[in-house]
């Protein structure tokens, strides 16, 4: 029996050994937990029904548990470099099609604009719309529109901030009379191809505290056929109405097929002061077809791509999941672990939310693996291995004494 005494402690140190190896190993893993043979010890039933004794004859390693304690985040400034700071993993789906779960934040782009792993296993999230709003909770690989433009978008909107001066002559009073143009500015708009259309627009005072904005200077005379909105302003600057309650502009495209569009004109800051005409903010909504340049991710998990014509849209959120029993996942190749029936399903949310980490770009979260210690680990290891021997050798000793006796 000692025999197998000793050879059991011989086979829970070798693992241990293995164990505290893979450890030392994987010190600089992004992502890795340390491991530890956690062990047990091995009882005779039938020596206990027979002598009422218990005793052990032998060691087992019963299991191999990961510690999956927070490791140091360290900055990299790489921009899909991703740690998570708490609880929670990144949900992947493996190139086989199966789903696993890892802390090892080093993502990189594939050719199509998928977000992946270095085993290629794409990088799981949520869809959202363009302003960064999900519009669903099922998972989907996280993916950016790298190899075609993002389409063009016509304006459909036109905020315009201008201040006109309150000293200004009515038109149409003098003479000669005040050029149309004098009370002007003009803003660059977007047809549904893209196609940029440089659009004019023009004030003229035709009466105490009222003024038309039109957009075509050419009728010398009135300009009635242009006029897009008239403003009132009260006795303090500010704009009382304006009729249509709604203006618009009808902006004509060079494609016929386009023909004409119609996007709404705000102007609601407008002010008449005594004091330079002046046009303090110009906007418009629409935008050209642009090519992908940079990407972001914020620490919600909001993955923003910026385009060549200066746009920036949301392309999805970056998802974690979490487990009941985290000590159940089944650790796998590359730095991954895998549900199984002892974890449980999967929770998943979103960065910061709940009891999930919180997301942090531009950083990578080291092992938790403490190299001193698991040297001194090594060590103590390598000592009870020693000793198990030692029994084997001694317990040899005394059986061949035993033998030898005459």
């Amino acid at each position: 029996m000692s025999f197998q005494t000793g050879l059991s402690g011989l086979n829970a140190a070798s693992r241990n050994l293995d164990v505290i190896g893979n450890n030392i190993a994987n010190a600089n893993t992004v992502g890795a937990k340390v491991a530890r043979a956690e062990f047990s010890e091995i009882v005779a039933a039938s020596t206990i029904a027979a002598t009422g004794r218990t005793e052990g004859i032998g060691v087992e390693v019963a299991t191999v548990s990961q510690q999956f304690t927070q490791g140091s985040v360290n900055v990299t400034g790489g921009t899909l470099d991703l740690a998570i700071n708490g609880a929670g993993f990144f949900p992947i789906t493996q190139t086989d099609g199966t789903p696993a779960y890892t802390r090892a934040g080093e993502f990189k782009l594939d050719k199509v604009g998928n977000i992946v792993t270095n085993t290629g296993a794409n990088l799981m999230g949520y869809p959202t719309t363009t302003t960064g709003v999900p519009t669903s909770s099922t998972l989907q690989p996280l993916q950016l529109p790298t190899s075609t433009p993002i389409a063009a978008s016509a304006t459909t909107a036109i905020e315009a901030e201008f201040n006109v001066d309150a000293r200004a002559v009515i038109w149409d009073s003098v003479l000669p009379n005040i050029p149309l143009t004098t009370y002007g500015t003009s803003v660059t708009t977007y047809d549904s191809q893209g196609t940029p259309i440089e659009q004019p627009m023009y004030m003229r005072k035709t009466a105490n505290d009222t003024w038309e904005v039109f957009t075509d200077p050419t009728d010398a005379t009135t300009a009635a056929a242009t006029v897009a909105a008239t403003l009132t302003f009260s006795v303090n600057g500010q704009l009382l109405s304006t009729v249509p309650a709604v203006p618009t502009l009808n902006i004509t495209s060079p494609n016929p097929t386009i023909g004409v569009f119609s996007p709404t004109l705000d102007v609601s800051k407008a002010t008449q002061y005594a004091t330079a005409f002046a046009v303090s903010d110009l906007v418009q909504d629409g935008y050209a077809p642009g090519d992908f340049v940079a990407l972001k991710i914020n620490d919600n998990g909001i993955v923003t791509a910026t385009y060549s014509n200066g746009q920036s849209q949301a392309a999805g959120q970056v998802a974690l999941a979490d487990f009941r029993n985290v000590q159940g996942l089944r650790p796998s190749a590359g730095g991954t672990w895998v549900e199984t029936v002892t974890s449980g399903q999967p929770v998943l949310g979103s960065p910061g939310v709940g009891k999930f980490g919180a997301l942090r770009a531009g950083a990578l979260e080291e092992s938790n693996i403490d190299l001193t210690s698991e040297l001194v680990n090594m060590m103590t290891a390598q000592r009870t291995y020693q000793a198990n021997a030692q029994t084997i050798k001694t317990q040899d000793q005394v059986l061949s004494t035993l033998t030898n006796l005459r």
